[in-house]
């Protein structure tokens, strides 16, 4: 991934970011001091061209008011990271504590202005496990990324796939 700017986030951020050369996160705490991480992990679910997981941690735990600062501060985290790199960028809600349905509405929020822009895809999908519990998934990505086409493809057959129950009628045990 190509180094983002700080610089350039921070002019347009209402919360000042730093970066943590250690953890490698973007951190930054809100107004109700609740401190938060913004990661892009290198990710190889899609093959056609470079992509990355964006992941948004509420890094102590805290209980978050509804702060229009926070997403302000991670789309322009965002933003930034997209004028650097040619990449998708995925996310996944969080199932462990339940509460992906909530999330998924937050990020739908947060990230559904990139539907109103031409420059952009949006392309939230769900997907189902074993016992038919929804996880959330999404996949935002410029149109002008030489790889748009393949990625997209990529994206939608994986989430089929992965949305395929097994035939298990045909199933016999080895």
């Amino acid at each position: 991934m190509n180094q983002l700017s700080l610089d350039n986030i921070n002019s347009t951020s209402p919360y000042r970011v730093c970066y943590d050369d250690t953890t490698k996160l973007f951190k930054f705490v809100s107004d109700y001091h609740v401190g938060f991480s913004v990661a892009f992990d290198e990710n190889d679910l899609l093959q056609s061209g470079e992509s990355y997981q964006f992941a948004l941690t509420n890094y102590e735990g805290k209980k978050s008011p509804r702060d229009n600062k926070v997403r302000a501060t991670v789309l322009a985290i965002v933003e930034e990271f997209f004028s650097k790199n040619e990449a998708a960028l995925l996310y996944i809600c969080e199932t462990g504590d339940g509460m992906q349905k909530m999330r998924n509405r937050l990020f739908h929020f947060w990230f559904g202005i990139y539907s109103e822009n031409d420059d952009f895809l949006f392309l939230p999908q769900v997907v189902y496990d074993e016992e038919d519990n929804e996880n959330y998934a999404a996949l935002i990505i410029r149109r002008d990324n030489p790889n748009f086409n393949d990625l997209v493809t990529e994206f939608t057959n994986t989430i089929t796939i992965l949305n395929l129950k097994p035939d298990t009628n045909n199933y016999t045990p080895f």
